[in-house]
């Protein structure tokens, strides 16, 4: 394969350098890249050191954070010029391998499809855990986003005003079993305590916004960061108001794989990356995705998705701080 053909390290680096600017549960970041500069390959693996047997057991989360990794490397790879050919877990191969990329120029074709117009939209996207505004989510935005994220294979249902009364029941509910299980909150409290405020992954407490103390949005309050004593001086972010009439929507798909969990990934960072471009503010929620008895309320029994993934907050807030990030050398390896 001549050199022409494939990319070069110092533009794979790049490009992995936007996968990682991508959300995933409690920002444990994980994922691995390895590049195989003579055959053009680069293959993304999941990282088992960042996995959460109690909240997390079968890496589900992760697999879907490792997913929207996947969708901003495509959409980088298409800003550039070049078309991202993906195979999510191919056969044979160990089951941390999620997915194996290789590239050519783009032609016609591969410009029609979208990706790179949503590159700017990469470094602005963060989760946003301040109080959204009242003001409604036009439809004609909402039906972008249903296309986002069937492009990707996924659905998004958005909630009418009744079924969003039962996602916050439900996120609730998950909430109250997240605090009497000591368990979990020992492994919210490793990805949530203070010592995360310098560290590159995790979320620190400036990240974590306000609790609320009125309305009925999705914000998840992190209990075992405080168990942990993790707030820190001067580092309680206080108690706020809000939406009282939040536009909440499940991304789902048909089935449950692994590979679905990947898919999902995607069509959950195509609907984020399409909602910042048009001015919209966004957070994740999996609260209720972690207990299964829960996880399936969450469908809507008219869908035509028959797992849940991912709760989406979508409005009009102010912007969100960023993240910290681990460095593209410690994620990626060029052979």
């Amino acid at each position: 394969m001549s050199a022409a053909s494939v990319p070069g390290p110092e533009a794979v680096s790049s490009w992995v350098a936007d996968a990682v600017l991508a959300p995933s549960m409690h920002n444990a970041q994980p994922w691995l890249f390895r590049y195989d500069r003579i055959q053009g390959v680069l293959t993304l693996l999941l990282d088992a050191s960042r996995t959460m047997p109690r909240t997390d057991p079968a890496a589900r989360g992760l697999h879907v954070g490792c997913g929207a990794a996947l969708f901003n490397l495509r959409v980088a790879a298409a800003a550039a010029g070049w078309e991202a050919r993906v195979s999510v877990r191919p056969a044979g191969f160990a089951p941390e391998l999620l997915a194996a990329v290789t590239f050519a120029p783009a032609t016609g074709d591969a410009a029609g499809d979208g990706l790179a117009e949503l590159h700017p939209a990469i470094a602005r996207r963060h989760t946003s855990r301040a109080p959204f505004s009242e003001r409604p989510v036009p439809g004609e935005l909402l039906d972008r986003l249903r296309q986002a994220a069937l492009a990707e294979g996924g659905a998004l249902d958005v909630a009418d005003d009744w079924r969003g009364h039962t996602l916050t029941d439900l996120a609730w509910d998950a909430e109250q079993e997240e605090k009497l299980s000591p368990e979990a909150l020992e492994e919210i409290a490793h990805w949530t305590s203070e010592r995360a405020r310098d560290a590159p992954e995790g979320i620190p407490a400036y990240a974590r916004g306000p609790r609320r103390h009125g309305g009925r949005a999705l914000v998840r309050e992190f209990p075992g960061a405080e168990a942990a004593g993790g707030a820190g001086e001067g580092a309680d972010p206080g108690t706020a108001v809000f939406e009282w009439s939040p536009c909440l929507a499940v991304l789902g798909t048909r089935r449950d794989e692994p590979a679905d969990w990947v898919r999902a990934g995607q069509a959950m960072e195509r609907v984020l990356l399409r909602a910042t471009l048009d001015g919209l503010s966004t957070s994740l929620n999996s609260q209720a995705l972690e207990h299964p008895d829960l996880r399936w309320l969450l469908r809507d029994p008219l869908s035509g998705a028959a797992y849940p993934q991912m709760l989406i907050r979508l409005g009009y807030g102010p912007e969100a701080p960023a993240t910290p990030r681990r460095p593209v050398s410690e994620v990626l390896v060029v052979d």
